[in-house]
């Protein structure tokens, strides 16, 4: 446990409450850094949720804010804060691997715009988080540096891909932290570790510095305790960016309102029929009717809609992002940058290339580079890529429709608990499985959100209930969870996160 009494206290506290507390000067940037650094010296052993911690730098970091504050500078809302940094993104001069041996080595000369946002905001970056090799999982258990474990039982799994960024918040390592959603990776990590995670619109936040697994999927967002807290650190990363050619070059939505009204009185509440099926746990089940319940008390309107095309997502996905992959992981060859293998005076450029693809990328990563090959192959591409775009189209189409009789929809995030580690590794579709109800969000390009709703009857492990909005609208996902998150605070008297057990 940390050395101190006020470090205890200060790694519990939620960002918007550190950032009060520096603003007003009751504490520095540094002391919060530093407890936090010690937190991460004595519980990641046990955890891994960090692959390279920045210690040195962050205080640097904490130093310079305290420093503009004590001179009275006008600072963010979040300066001082620090954050976890999923090892998807490049940091200047900082090892960035996607959790693979290929890019071992390899330091970034420049800063994805999701850091730039953060550093402007002031925003003090503790390390870089583990993650499932090229985003490529849903355990973090193919990460080329081991698993991460769940800080609820570090026996189980933490959810993938990034549950690196999901577990250091959980374990109070860090009160924020970035993730990235393919198909799922922010908010099914955030489900089975009792935390709150969000995948914004796609194209609303920039994607540039964020090493690409599908292109046309992969989304940056917050990870935090509280719904508030992931508004503020929404809106520090979110807005247009020139650099990349899919960003939305409009407002960003007040999130941070939103939260802060926290009222779904009168809302259109959207019960989704084919994400509520046998595939859930029972005591998963049991808590989002409970969660359902809470929305009708505060005054919310709770309709069903029937999006018939879901049940296709999983298949659709599993064609679109495999073949995105295979084009995007095509650069990993041994050239210019990290892992090069059987290099010697006799080889040839193919045998090296070939040499480090085998030798660089794990098993999960060869498995989807092959399918994705495989669907993009000549006679082969209308039947399978060209066949999973149509269903993608299909997928929006049933969105747009449950959108007009609601204002968001809802559902469980995960269909289980956190599992066991090991216990679906052979299995590579009962790992699919588990982001069933998250990946359509993804096909559509809408924003999502999880927030934990209480412990499993089953197992007493968190369960996440996600809210979905229409693009553009990310601002209906922290009004519905904060008011959903305030209720259930009323009814437990504290967040759910503060029950974790201690490590």
């Amino acid at each position: 446990m940390p050395s101190s009494s006020i470090d205890a206290d200060l790694i519990r506290q939620s960002a918007t409450v550190l950032a009060a507390a520096i603003a007003a000067g009751e504490v520095s940037s540094r002391e919060v850094v530093q407890a936090h650094l010690d937190r991460i010296g004595e519980v990641d052993q046990a955890v891994h949720a960090f692959l390279h911690v920045c210690g040195a730098e962050a205080l640097a970091t904490a130093d310079a804010v305290d420093t503009k504050r004590a001179g009275g500078e006008h600072l963010g809302p979040l300066a001082g804060v620090p954050l976890a940094l999923k090892d998807v993104l490049t940091m200047r001069g900082v090892p960035t691997t996607c959790g693979s041996r290929i890019l071992e080595g390899w330091r970034p000369p420049y800063d994805a715009t999701v850091v730039e946002r953060l550093r402007a905001a002031d925003v003090v970056i503790l390390g870089k988080t583990n993650m499932d090799e090229f985003a490529m999982g849903s355990s973090t258990e193919h990460s080329a540096y081991g698993p991460t474990r769940n800080p609820w039982d570090l026996d189980r799994i933490p959810g993938g891909s990034g549950g690196g960024s999901a577990a250091a918040v959980a374990a109070f390592e860090a009160p924020l932290a970035i993730g990235t959603d393919t198909g799922g990776s922010i908010r099914q990590p955030a489900a089975v570790t009792g935390t709150v995670g969000v995948k914004p619109t796609y194209g609303g936040v920039s994607r540039y510095g964020l090493v690409a697994l599908a292109s046309s999927l992969d989304q940056a967002g917050p990870c935090a305790r509280t719904v508030l807290d992931a508004a503020y650190l929404h809106a520090a990363v979110a807005g247009h960016d020139p650099r990349d050619s899919t960003s939305i070059n409009a407002a960003v939505p007040d999130v941070v309102g939103a939260a802060q009204r926290a009222d779904v009185r009168g809302m259109r509440v959207g019960l989704v029929r084919q994400l509520d099926g046998d595939g859930y746990a029972p005591g998963v089940r049991q808590r989002f009717a409970e969660a359902v319940e809470i929305l009708t008390h505060l005054g919310a309107e709770v309709v069903e809609v029937d999006c018939p095309h879901f049940e296709y997502a999983l298949g659709a996905y599993y064609l679109i992002l495999p073949s995105e992959a295979s084009s995007n992981l095509a650069r990993f060859d041994g050239m210019r940058y990290g892992l090069r293998a059987g290099d010697d005076r006799e080889a040839s450029v193919e045998s090296v290339m070939s040499a480090t693809r085998e030798a660089g990328f794990g098993p999960e990563v060869k498995r989807r580079i092959m399918l994705g090959t495989y669907a993009l192959s000549s006679g082969y591409y209308d039947a399978y890529y060209g066949q999973a775009q149509k269903v993608r189209t299909l997928i929006r189409r049933d969105f747009d429709a449950a959108f007009d009789k609601a204002d968001v929809l809802i559902s469980p995030t995960a269909p289980t608990t956190a599992f066991r580690l090991g216990e679906k590794l052979d299995d590579p579709l009962a790992m699919y499985l588990n982001d069933i109800a998250t990946i359509p969000v993804n096909l559509a390009g809408n924003a999502a959100m999880s927030l934990p709703i209480g412990l499993s009857p089953d197992d007493g492990l968190p369960v996440g209930l996600q809210v979905m909005a229409p693009a553009m609208a990310d601002d209906r996902l922290y009004l519905a969870g904060a008011a959903l998150e305030g209720a259930l605070f009323d009814r437990w008297g504290h967040l759910l996160i503060e029950e974790a057990p201690a490590l």
